[in-house]
């Protein structure tokens, strides 16, 4: 099985590999990133036993940020190095000035991966969520440097649990221990051998706590166009990392929203997910130029739209603030994207129907916050449903996240207590 990894590991690297002499601008920096990390490591790098964390990107990256800012503001002394294997992760954080260093994680392979972990002597590693690296793993396991999963979540559709997956199973004994997200989680490592392990939570809800008390101030100028648009509008939909199925059905919402309700009477906010400037003409013509983008907004244009589009990165968890209700993208995809981010302002949360390998959004709707759709009539009903009892609905989306924080406390204090 480990000889099957190591060759679709080789032709996925191949195909990287062409696709960057190709042209393909996230595969060449992919690349060029892994050639700049191995380069350091045959120059030696500038830090002495880190503590090495690797998240896949940006998502994995948050959920190690309220770790990463405890251990800076109590342990200053101790040295941090974050790796990314996604370009898009490595491009957004690169300059995070809370570590030592960011790098691009180079290519798995078993000679790789000793010679950096043999450059960076790492004092620990931690990998985030659904990070398992086979030739790392081995590599940290053999040299007897402690290493940890957190966030992690388990179901028995996954590799480990199958008959063929007896050697990803095998994989799992290279962590010194598993921090996982629930109980079913613990349990079913539990059945297949794996002991090692507790249930801490997901570190993402101590994330977005540290968002709401820290994000931008309400008299940030940055939102003051946000501000104005939404004023005296008594129900505000903000739409976050929508897709283009998303946008269809919310387009098509407030569109009857002006026959049935009035002209300006529903506001959207929509954040897509994609801001390049195809996609901007793409839901300039769904929305038949009735938007005003953000980057252009004037007090006159926003007179005559009832739909913001927010066309800059950054923005999306301080707005969430402005709406009443939140619909959630990606859905009619591969997965819905961040809930709690909306769940922890006190809001109802509507996200599409592929939800179900994310925890978060099961457990806010088992809490009566959230609400799953598959078509247009769905989402009407529950975009009235949730602007019109916003209040009380919101209430149990907020007490949902306030329940699920502390998992960044139960980690520190067992991996780095002194």
């Amino acid at each position: 099985m480990y000889a099957f990894w190591i060759y679709t590991m080789f032709f996925y690297y191949l195909i990287i590999r062409i696709a960057a002499l190709c042209g393909h601008a996230k595969a060449r920096a992919l690349i060029t990133g892994q050639a700049q990390t191995l380069q350091k490591a045959e120059e030696g790098f500038p830090y002495n036993s880190p503590i090495w964390i690797h998240a896949a990107s940006v998502g994995e990256f948050e959920q190690a940020r309220p770790l990463i800012e405890r251990l800076r503001r109590e342990q200053p002394n101790r040295r941090i190095v974050v790796t990314f294997f996604s370009p898009s992760g490595y491009e957004m954080r690169k300059n995070y000035d809370k570590v030592d260093d960011v790098l691009y994680l180079p290519f798995p392979t078993r000679r790789r991966a000793k010679k950096f972990i043999e450059a960076l002597k790492p004092e620990m590693a931690i990998f985030v969520k659904y990070e398992f690296w086979p030739a790392y793993l081995k590599e940290l396991k053999k040299r007897g440097i402690p290493t940890y999963s957190i966030s992690a979540i388990f179901r028995p559709t996954q590799r480990f649990f199958h008959w063929y997956g007896a050697s990803s199973l095998r994989l799992l004994h290279c962590f010194t221990h598993l921090y996982v997200q629930d109980e079913t989680s613990r349990r079913l490592l539990a059945e297949h051998g794996v002991h090692q392990c507790s249930v801490a939570g997901d570190t993402r809800f101590d994330r977005v706590g540290e968002i709401l008390a820290k994000g931008l101030k309400a008299d940030d100028p940055r939102l003051r166009p946000i501000q104005d648009f939404v004023e005296g509008c008594e129900r505000v939909i903000i739409a976050g990392s929508t897709w283009p199925e998303d946008e269809k059905l919310l387009a098509q919402y407030i569109e009857n929203c002006k026959l049935e309700i009035g002209d300006l009477g529903t506001k959207l906010l929509l954040v897509p997910h994609e801001i390049h400037e195809k996609h901007l003409h793409y839901i300039f013509n769904l929305f038949q130029g009735r938007f005003v983008r953000y980057s252009q907004a004037t007090k006159t244009a926003m007179l005559h739209a009832n739909v913001m589009v927010i066309d800059t990165m950054g923005l999306l968890s301080s707005i969430y603030r402005f709406g009443h209700t939140a619909y959630i993208g990606g859905g009619f995809g591969v997965g819905i994207h961040n809930t709690i981010e909306a769940a922890v302002y006190g809001m109802p949360v509507i996200f599409g129907p592929n939800y179900h390998h994310f925890r978060e959004a099961q457990g806010l709707i088992d809490a009566g916050a959230a609400r799953s759709i598959s078509n247009y009539s769905e989402l009407k009903a529950a975009l009235n449903t949730a602007l019109d009892n916003h209040v009380e609905i919101g209430a149990k989306a907020a007490a949902y996240v306030e329940a699920e924080k502390g998992a960044t406390a139960k980690i520190f204090d067992e991996i780095f207590a002194i």
